[in-house]
């Protein structure tokens, strides 16, 4: 009993987050990866303090009192930037009591948060960020399952930004982007056609637009009904204003032309996710400046709107001058993010575009790229030292750290491994 006692009080304490006060950490002799107008600093150190990047360069000088990371020979980026995911509230997502990323009902969806289900003790967070993951965005998803003659709205909900370093201020921003699917998805929720799906957001646009111009009167009981009702009307204005983003799910390149005629029409600005055959209208994305969240892995038609995969699509969309980040969609294995980018370069994007949409392009795509995604002073010091080049896949992260702190290099797998490594270690009793 003692010894299990032991063995799970270790567990989580290794696994536990991390509060302690962030301290000075000088990060030495590594090539430097800036994702910045530095691009490649050979040979350089980068010094954290207080949470945030202080320095970078080959003559910083490094204080006496700094914990020192030796990354010789080593590679050193940014941290990784999950820019789809559903770390923290989805643990296991066939047991119900442990998805949190949509509501069975149909009553609220635009206001629908999944910022206040965020467990920052998810046992996927050690996992993830031991491979370099050091932030996400946490996103809802449209209801699971219908009742028979039952629609839903193709507008989701609201997705925040968490880093995985734990502590009390693990959300980095709330509301950062409202998600919508006008995919085959989006056709379910709607009873069946896309156009059911375009419809249904036209109107809650269009209730939400007329809510904007006439509150006075609606609060007065002197407007009409609205197909929303008030906390999703109120949750709208940012994306009518194009201060939030709306990310809409499509693959098929017209259902990506049909988001970009809703968003010319309103005056959004929208991000595609998904993307199968985004490459088929890179140019029109380009003109609208419209970015592209996609899984570069993906070149199999699982369904018809996806007929147009290809390994390319990331790099036929960034020729084309499109902002890509990549998301595989998979919260157990966010870490696969680098592998992924390096299928990318394998097919034709350039590797420092493949490391950019891993790091500042989510960053960028929902207005954090003031504080995260490049190496430079006065940026939230996530750093990872990778044992050599990140996008190849017999590479692994040697050190991360998260806001300024060092991370316990530990997950339950981890614990496992070393536990049961030695097969001729003595056991518990109850093992015998």
């Amino acid at each position: 009993m003692r010894y299990r006692t032991a063995l799970w009080l270790y567990v989580l304490a290794a696994l536990a987050p991390m509060y302690a006060a962030a301290e000075t950490i000088a990060i030495v002799g590594g090539n430097v990866y800036t994702v910045a107008t530095h691009g490649l600093v050979e040979g350089a150190t980068v010094l954290v303090r207080d949470g945030k990047v202080a320095a970078v360069g080959s003559d910083v000088e490094i204080p006496p009192d700094a914990t020192r990371i030796d990354a010789h020979g080593k590679v050193v980026t940014p941290g990784l930037f999950d820019p789809l995911s559903y770390i923290g509230i989805v643990e296991i997502s066939l047991v119900e009591e442990t998805f949190d990323a949509s509501p069975s009902g149909v009553r609220y969806n635009a206001a629908f948060d999944v910022a206040d289900a965020i467990n920052p003790r998810s046992t996927l967070i050690p996992i993830n960020r031991i491979e370099g993951v050091t932030r996400v965005l946490v996103a809802p998803q449209p209801p699971q399952a219908l009742q028979p003659g039952q629609t839903a709205s193709p507008i989701v909900g609201l997705g925040a930004v968490m880093h995985l370093g734990g502590g009390d201020d693990y959300l980095v921003a709330r509301d950062v982007a409202l998600f919508a699917v006008l995919d085959e998805a989006g056709a379910a929720l709607a009873g069946g056609s896309r156009a059911g799906a375009m419809l249904s957001l036209e109107e809650a646009l269009q209730d939400a637009e007329d809510y904007r111009d006439h509150r006075a009167a609606f609060e007065q009981r002197a407007r009409r009904d609205y197909s929303l009702g008030r906390l999703d009307l109120d949750a709208l204005q940012p994306v009518l204003a194009a201060k939030t983003p709306l990310v809409i799910h499509a693959d098929r390149a017209s259902d990506i032309e049909a988001a970009l005629r809703v968003a010319a029409r309103h005056g959004l600005r929208i991000v595609i996710s998904g993307g199968t055959e985004a490459w088929m209208v890179a140019e029109q994305l380009a003109k609208a400046q419209v970015p592209v969240i996609l899984d570069p892995l993906q070149d199999l038609p699982e369904r018809f709107e996806q007929l147009g995969a290809t390994l390319e699509n990331a790099a036929r969309l960034n020729a084309a001058g499109v902002t890509i980040a990549f998301s595989i969609g998979d919260s157990h294995n966010a870490r696969n993010l680098k592998q992924s980018a390096g299928n990318a370069v394998a097919y034709g994007l350039p590797w420092p575009a493949a490391l950019a949409a891993i790091t500042l392009n989510p960053a960028r795509i929902f207005g954090l790229d003031s504080r995260l995604g490049t190496l430079e002073p006065g940026k939230d010091a996530d750093v990872v030292v990778w044992s050599g080049d990140p996008l190849e896949v017999t590479t692994f992260a040697d050190q991360v750290v998260i806001n300024g702190h060092i991370v316990p290099m530990v997950s339950r797998q981890t614990l496992l491994r070393d536990r049961y490594l030695d097969l001729k270690r003595p056991s518990p009793p109850a093992y015998h």
